[in-house]
Formats: structure tokens, C-alpha cells, sequence
């Protein structure tokens, strides 16, 4: 089964950033979507980035675009969100998630435990 283990959360300023990774474990990433999602107390999780297999397509969800960006490093088999401006309406916990399939028209299949980001002065 593939693992995934996301890492680099913590406490920043607003306006700070902070580079998230979600690492795979056991399988190769190579041939799935991966979408970042992240949830908030009392709100639902919303999906704010996604990635196809290959690299060559993104979709960021309005609140995140223009100041995350989503990237991959299959030789790497790790997946990253660079989050810039942030705000403390960012604060959540942060999850990656492999796709079910290369695209990102798909669900989520296999979830990392999350990592908690606070955005906080």
C-alpha cells in the first residue's frame, strides 16, 4: 500500500512562508495525481492543489492561487507545496493525497497523516 508522510508545517507570521513535502513510501509516485487538501477547525477539508503524474498540469483552488505553487520531484518520489503570503486564515491542517489515477479529475485514494500549519502573529 502506498505510504505517504507529509512534513514541514509549524508556526509562521503572516505573510511568512513555509515549504511543505509529502514523501512516498513502499510504491512510486510516478503514476499517481497528487492533490494537497487542508482543514481548518469546524470546516470541511477542501482540496487546494493538485499536480498530474507526469508534472505538466496544476490547478490551484481561488483562495491559494498566486501564492502556492505545487511541484514534484518523481526521482524523488516527493511531492512539495511552497506556500508564500501567507495568512492566518491559512492555518489547517495540511494533508497530500495520491489521486486515483495521473489526472486530477479524480478522487483520493491513499492519505499522509497530515502536518499542522499556524499562521499567527
Amino acid at each position: 500500500q502506498l505510504q505517504l508522510v507529509e512534513s514541514g508545517g509549524g508556526l509562521v507570521q503572516p505573510g511568512g512562508s513555509l515549504r511543505l513535502s509529502c514523501a512516498a513510501s513502499v510504491f512510486s509516485l510516478d503514476y499517481y495525481a497528487i492533490g494537497w487538501f487542508r482543514q481548518a477547525p469546524g470546516k470541511e477539508r477542501e482540496r487546494i492543489s493538485c499536480i498530474s503524474s507526469g508534472g505538466g498540469s496544476t490547478n490551484y483552488a481561488n483562495s491559494v492561487k498566486g501564492r502556492f505553487t505545487i511541484s514534484r520531484d518523481n526521482a524523488k518520489n516527493t511531492v512539495y507545496l511552497q506556500m508564500n503570503s501567507l495568512k492566518p486564515e491559512d492555518t489547517a491542517v495540511y494533508y497530500c493525497a495520491a489521486l486515483r489515477g495521473r489526472l486530477c479529475n479524480s478522487g483520493p485514494d491513499y492519505w499522509g497523516q497530515g502536518t499542522q500549519v499556524t499562521v499567527s502573529s
